[in-house]
């Protein structure tokens, strides 16, 4: 990446056309669960194509602080070796930006007879963690927190007891940190969901040898973890992160002459919102190439310029989509008429209140954005009419903010800035470098 973490600014213009192929990073949630399962696992585990970013490699330091041996052999290919459970860190873990990261690690430290003490930056320190105590309590993990249930948070864990858990709100990282904690405790864990979320906790679960047994109930997904199970070391070969492919993707749609394709690309059905939305919208898409890689689909995604139509996307989509909107956002700019995202609370919870932020860079950007308690209506500008662009936009660190706003720069009137771009390289180490060589103009500003 042109480290734009040594620049306190990024800039974003209209340029030709973009074209060529690319492989999206990979993807963070599986790269996450990977280490993590790992270091829970017996013996040694071989992972290839993980994503190198900085809130992966801040679970990669904290496996090791459990007592797991993690090592980089290069190019996203790593080695953990695991020694059936954590032991108890000697120091404070440091989890920087990664909200996955830490709420997966609470759930698998929960089932241990240890004291921990989680701590990250500005934002992770900001963001609530009830949402995960709330179940690791009740089945006898002890918290000592902050106000709010924040960072930093001290977890006394061990001696856990059977839960039947109906998850409040759809949420994968909920979901997984409780069936990591039923590993290890008395009776297992169940988890109901309403709502399915991403599964790759399941699936990785399987994959390391575990049972899981999944059922679609009247009343949701029941999945139930038997307890007394542990895990076995294995080989898992990460595909490209769907969250990444959406950035060259979108930005190939409102690209006046592009085609862009991202290769290797995850293509688990509950992750594919963005895709289904897109192809709602008129986009030119198309899959090829599909295959199976360590259980999850795969396949090359080809973009094609389109002319966009406003569309009113189903609240109950955004479990599959929900860090999308954002570049989602984007698309809705250039389409012709008004899009209406709803049921995306959860997006104020992130790494930050994203769907003020996207509000607020979008309206500086020259569009009418209405923004809602759990929602966001943008009124596009039309196919033939580019946004004006010519803004300096806050990203709050956020990452995705930031991308987002930058690939709307490359087709608006005028160019976008946007501030603090070196937290891009938490979820997308090489997004300007890749963006560049498809023909991209983003610059330090």
């Amino acid at each position: 990446m042109s480290s734009p973490g040594q620049t306190a600014a990024l800039s974003a213009r209209r340029s030709g056309p973009l074209r060529g192929r690319v492989r999206a990073p990979g993807d963070k949630s599986i790269s996450h669960r990977a280490l993590i399962f790992g270091a829970l696992a017996e013996g040694l585990t071989e992972v290839e194509g993980l994503l190198e970013g900085e809130d992966v490699l801040r679970s990669a330091a904290a496996m090791r602080a459990f007592g797991a041996e993690v090592e980089a052999l290069g190019a996203g290919r790593w080695r953990v070796l695991g020694r059936g459970g954590f032991s108890e860190p000697d120091d404070v873990i440091d989890c920087g930006n990664a909200g996955t990261g830490v709420r997966l690690i609470l759930g698998a430290a929960a089932g241990f007879d240890l004291s921990a003490t989680f701590t990250g930056d500005a934002s992770l320190r900001s963001r609530p963690m009830n949402r995960v105590m709330k179940p690791l309590s009740e089945m006898g993990a002890r918290f000592l927190h902050r106000s709010g249930g924040r960072l930093p948070l001290t977890l006394r864990g061990g001696s856990l007891k059977r839960i039947e858990y109906l998850l409040p709100e759809p949420s994968a990282q909920v979901k997984s940190a409780v069936l990591l904690a039923g590993l290890h405790a008395a009776g297992g864990a169940v988890v109901i969901e309403p709502e399915p979320t991403r599964d790759h906790t399941e699936r990785m679960l399987r994959g390391f040898g575990a049972e899981v047994i999944v059922e679609d109930l009247p009343e949701g997904r029941r999945i139930t973890l038997p307890g007394g199970q542990g895990l076995t070391g294995t080989r898992i070969r990460v595909p490209g992160d769907p969250s990444s492919a959406a950035f060259p993707l979108v930005a190939a749609l409102i690209t006046p002459g592009s085609e862009v394709t991202v290769e290797g690309v995850l293509l688990n059905p509950l992750r594919t919102g963005l895709l289904t939305t897109l192809r709602e919208m008129g986009a030119d898409l198309s899959v090829s190439a599909v295959r199976d890689e360590g259980g999850e689909p795969v396949g090359d995604i080809t973009a094609r310029h389109s002319a966009l139509r406003g569309v009113d996307v189903p609240a109950d989509r955004a479990p599959s989509m929900i860090d999308e909107y954002p570049i989602l956002a984007v698309a809705a700019a250039f389409a012709e008429g008004v899009t209406r995202m709803r049921g995306i609370g959860e997006m104020r919870v992130k790494e930050s209140d994203r769907i003020a932020l996207m509000a607020a860079g979008l309206a500086a950007c020259g569009l009418a954005v209405e923004e809602e308690p759990e929602g966001l209506i943008v009124t596009g500008a039309g196919a033939n009419r580019p946004p004006v662009g010519g803004a300096a936009v806050t990203t709050r660190g956020d990452h995705r903010i930031a991308m987002s706003h930058l690939v709307l720069g490359l087709a608006a009137d005028a160019f976008v800035r946007v501030d603090e771009p070196g937290m891009i390289a938490t979820s997308f180490p090489g997004f300007v470098d890749m963006m560049g060589g498809l023909g991209a103009d983003i610059t330090p500003a």
